[in-house]
C-alpha cells in the first residue's frame, strides 16, 4: 500500500494520499486549496490516479483543495451527505463505504465538531477529521458543534474501535503526526471524563477566538461546486425535463456515471447503462465501448448531482463524441422534475 501523511504549516493540517499500488487509483483526503500542486508532483512521482478527493468535513481554518483538485485531475469531490458545501460529486453517509482500486474504508458519522463530521477506517487505521485529536478533541463551538454529540461520536464509535488502531488526525499543532485509540483513551486530557456532562462542561469552557480563516474560509469551502451553467452554455447539457422526453427513444444512451451502492441507494432512470466514473477515459477513448456506442446513439451521461456528468462531457467531446451531452443537476434535480425511478 503506498500512504503519504502530508503537512500544511499554516493552517497546522494533515492531508492523506492512499492507494493500493504504483499504478493505481488514489485518493486524498482533506487536502489544502495552497498544497495543491504538491499534491499533484507527488501523484505524478507515484505513478497514481486521484479519482476521490475527500473532506471529512467543511473547514474553517483553510480552504480545501477539493474543487481544484477536481479541475486539474477530473477526480471526484466526496463528503458526508450533511455538508453545506454547494456541490460535491459524491456524498456519503453512515456505514456506507469509499472505496477505489484495492482499497476500502468503512465511512463513520461522527458529528460534534461540526454538524457535518465523518471517521474513515482503513484496516489498521482511522482517519478523524476534527473529532478525535491527538491528545485532544475538536472545538464545538460554531458550525452547528455539539459537545454532546461528539462524546457519543468519541466514546460511542471511535473507542470502540481496538486499542492498536492508529489515529491520523487532520490536524496537529505540537508535531504529533500519529497516536493510536489506547494511547488516546489512557492519555488525553479530554477523555479523561466521568460522563456526558462532564465532556460537555468541559468544552463549553474552553473560550476560544474563533479560527483566523474562518471568515474567508467557511464561505469559500461553502461554494465548490463545478460551473455547470458553463457547461450549459455551450450546448452541453439538457433539463431534467428534456432528458425525461428522450426516454425510450431508440438513438439515445442514458449513461449512469455512479457506483453500484449509489445506484442501490438512490434508484436508477430506467433503460440507463452503468458505466462507474473512473472507468471513463478508456470507454470514450477511440476504442472504447461508449465511443463505438456513439456512433449510432446519442450519449446522455448524469450523475448523482451533475459534476461527474458535466466533466464526462468534456472528456467525450476531446475524445471526439460530438454529440453528448449531460443531465443538468444530475438523478437529484431528475427526480425533483417527478423523473421515473426504478428500486
Amino acid at each position: 500500500m503506498i500512504f503519504r501523511q502530508l503537512f500544511d504549516s499554516v493552517s497546522g493540517t494533515y492531508s492523506y494520499v492512499i492507494a493500493s499500488r504504483r499504478g493505481a487509483e488514489a485518493l486524498i483526503i482533506d487536502p489544502v486549496l495552497e498544497k495543491v500542486d504538491r499534491y499533484v508532483k507527488l501523484l505524478q512521482e507515484l505513478d497514481l490516479r486521484l479519482v476521490k478527493a475527500v473532506d471529512t468535513h467543511l473547514h474553517a481554518d483553510h480552504v480545501t483543495g477539493l474543487a481544484e483538485l477536481r479541475d486539474r485531475t477530473r477526480c471526484i469531490t466526496v463528503m458526508g451527505e450533511q455538508s453545506k458545501a454547494d456541490v460535491v460529486s459524491m456524498r456519503l453517509s453512515d456505514g456506507e463505504r469509499l472505496e477505489i482500486e484495492g482499497v476500502g474504508l468503512d465511512v463513520i458519522y461522527t458529528p460534534g465538531h461540526t454538524d457535518d463530521s465523518y471517521s474513515f477506517v482503513m484496516e489498521d487505521r482511522v482517519f478523524t477529521g476534527d473529532t478525535l485529536l491527538i491528545r485532544g478533541t475538536g472545538r464545538t463551538d460554531f458550525q452547528n458543534g455539539d459537545p454532546r454529540q461528539q462524546y457519543e461520536s468519541i466514546f460511542g464509535r471511535l473507542l470502540k474501535l481496538p486499542d492498536e488502531t492508529f489515529v491520523y488526525p487532520a490536524h496537529d499543532y505540537k508535531g504529533d503526526t500519529v497516536s493510536t485509540i489506547g494511547e488516546e483513551r489512557r492519555n488525553n486530557p479530554r477523555l479523561q471524563v466521568r460522563g456526558v456532562d462532564e465532556y460537555v462542561a468541559l468544552m463549553n469552557g474552553l473560550n476560544l477566538p474563533n479560527p483566523k480563516m474562518m471568515d474567508v474560509a467557511v464561505p469559500a469551502n461553502m461554494h465548490i461546486g463545478l460551473a455547470q451553467d458553463a457547461v450549459a452554455a455551450k450546448g452541453w447539457a439538457l433539463t431534467p425535463e428534456q432528458a425525461m422526453a428522450l426516454l425510450g427513444h431508440e438513438d439515445v444512451a442514458l449513461i449512469d456515471l455512479r457506483e453500484k451502492r449509489e445506484r442501490q441507494r438512490h434508484g436508477r432512470i430506467p433503460g440507463a447503462i452503468h458505466t462507474p466514473y473512473p472507468t471513463l477515459p478508456e470507454e470514450v477513448a477511440r476504442d472504447g465501448v461508449l465511443h463505438e456506442l456513439a456512433r449510432t446513439r446519442r450519449l446522455v451521461f448524469f450523475c448523482a448531482y451533475g459534476e461527474r456528468s458535466a466533466m464526462a462531457v468534456q472528456a467525450a467531446r476531446d475524445a471526439g463524441i460530438d454529440s453528448a451531452v449531460h443531465v443538468h443537476g444530475g438523478i437529484s434535480a431528475w427526480k425533483t422534475a417527478g423523473g421515473p425511478v426504478e428500486a
